[in-house]
């Protein structure tokens, strides 16, 4: 039997003579592949005609475990941005206080897999070839409160707490300005928290629809802890696009700014609709400048590190001066929060006295500093992923497999593997057409006394669509394909339909570690 999986001989992942393949029993299983072009014949011919998947690569790959390829976040007030590594989403900073990040995450949508062909007569996907996987449903993020321009608005629960802070505080600076409103100041000051997270929307659509025009797809906008997030799932392809991506929430606060102002213009200081309007002028202004302060995961942040991008022809080069920007934005904000605070540089200085006021303005700095550097830090690692990110091939990763029918016994199996130094099984029909694979951990969970009773077909896992992918995805489209239909194997096909092999989410989490471990 050519156990070669098509034209082309198997190879070892690293290059280098392979050792006596292992029994799959322990963890590492059949692993071991033939030396470079090395073909081996399947001595016990029981009838299977199916070819096994060369290995192109049997080097172990990583499984995607949360959101590897990560998402783009645009995230405008002092939020993080970007999504934690293994796996993910560009991410704009809430649009909140103004951390706007980038969050290199991931995904372009997920990618077809390879067609089969359904005139062969050796083993391959079924006819009319495997259809795209479906997109995963897109996860919530708190309560859905519409769609403009298609995309989902989530309020996270956190923004109640945020919304319940700002009654209290904005309540108790109206009772000294508005003393006759008594109780009711406190339905103004509410009033004013939602006015001023639907300026925060305004900022964050400002993103989204940058986004849209550039063609860059948008998964949803977060309104949450001190801010929102727009959570953008590619990268702009050009530091111009960067840059306007950036620049456009900022500009949409200071629009704001400017239309809250000419309304207060004609309207008496001392009224609730006079406070209410200066006080939404102020905090768009507040809003706009924080988020162009020029450190990720701010959106000034952004807009730096597509300008050292311009300059430098590398985006890493871009992303690292931006976030080392943000880091010391950071300490900055620690420091010197509370320092203007106590100077009485915004106001009456508080002498001597370290009361609420003073915990709360070194509370709300620490907050506000560990924000601005997780979220570098989140852009930093995001960035290192995306450079990486191509290195992740389906080709590479897979393993050889080996083609048994359902009634074959599992020693019986397993020396076929052995002995054609494959890693993986496949159940296959009478015709070769692959019905199942054949799972590692159900091998190991098989004593070897009883493996020539129990049959491979017992152990296997009916394929799916979802389960068969194309050898050629790489990078972002293999991590969508993977996430789309969660497995612990998947069949591998060539655009021909023929079997490649199997490629184990295990390895593709391993493959996925070793990438983002090395230095850019």
């Amino acid at each position: 039997m050519d156990v070669s999986g098509g034209s082309g001989q198997p190879r070892s992942g690293n290059d280098e003579p392979a050792q006596s393949p292992a029994d799959p029993t322990t963890p590492d299983g059949p692993r071991t592949a033939p030396a470079p072009g090395q073909k081996t014949e399947d001595t016990a011919k029981t009838g299977d005609t199916a070819k096994a998947s060369r290995d192109d690569r049997p080097g172990s790959a990583p499984e995607p475990t949360g959101d590897p390829a990560g998402r783009d976040h645009a995230d405008d007030s002092p939020g993080t941005r970007g999504a934690p590594p293994p796996p993910p989403p560009p991410q704009h900073p809430p649009a909140g206080t103004g951390a706007h990040g980038s969050d290199p995450g991931a995904g372009t949508g997920a990618a077809p897999g390879s067609d089969a062909h359904p005139d062969r007569t050796h083993a391959h996907s079924a006819p009319g070839g495997p259809r795209p996987p479906r997109r995963p449903r897109e996860p919530g993020g708190g309560i859905l409160m519409g769609r403009p321009f298609g995309v989902p608005v989530y309020v996270a629960p956190s923004w109640f707490l945020v919304a319940a802070l700002i009654t209290w505080v904005f309540g108790g600076q109206l009772d000294r300005v508005l003393p006759e409103l008594g109780a009711a100041r406190y339905l103004v000051s509410l009033f004013f928290a939602v006015a001023f997270y639907g300026s925060v929307l305004v900022h964050e659509l400002a993103h989204t629809l940058a986004a849209l025009r550039f063609k860059l797809p948008v998964r949803r906008i977060q309104l949450q802890f001190f801010g929102g997030v727009s959570e953008i799932e590619k990268e702009a392809e050009t530091p111009g696009r960067e840059f306007v991506l950036a620049f456009v929430g900022p500009l949409l606060s200071l629009v704001l700014g400017g239309v809250f102002y000419l309304a207060l213009q004609p309207v008496e200081r001392g009224t609730v609709p006079g406070v209410l309007l200066a006080a939404l002028m102020i905090s768009n202004l507040i809003v706009a400048v924080f988020n162009l302060l020029p450190g990720l995961p701010l959106d000034g942040g952004r807009m730096l590190r597509a300008v050292v991008w311009k300059i430098t022809g590398k985006p890493m080069s871009g992303t690292v001066a931006a976030a080392w920007v943000g880091r010391a934005l950071a300490v900055t904000v620690l420091i010197g929060l509370p320092w203007v605070s106590q100077s009485g540089a915004l106001g009456d200085a508080a002498e001597g006295n370290v009361g609420v006021d003073t915990v709360t303005d070194a509370l709300l700095a620490a907050i506000i500093a560990a924000i601005i550097w997780t979220g570098a830090g989140n852009s930093l690692r995001m960035a290192r992923l995306r450079e990486h990110l191509p290195e992740l091939r389906a080709r590479t990763l897979t393993r050889r497999a080996v083609p048994v029918e359902t009634n074959t016994s599992l020693a019986e199996a397993l020396r076929r593997a052995n002995a054609a130094g494959a890693r993986a099984l496949v159940v296959v029909d009478g015709h070769g057409e692959p019905l199942a694979i054949v799972r590692e951990s159900a091998i190991v969970g098989v004593p070897e006394h009883r493996r020539p009773w129990v049959s491979a077909g017992e152990l296997a896992q009916d394929l799916t669509e979802g389960m068969r992918v194309s050898a050629e995805l790489a990078g972002e489209e293999l991590l969508d394909v993977l996430r789309a239909t969660p497995a612990t194997e998947y069949l591998v096909v060539e655009e021909t339909g023929e079997i490649y092999g199997v490629l184990s989410a295990a390895d593709v989490e391993r493959a996925f570690v070793k990438a983002m471990a090395r230095p850019s």
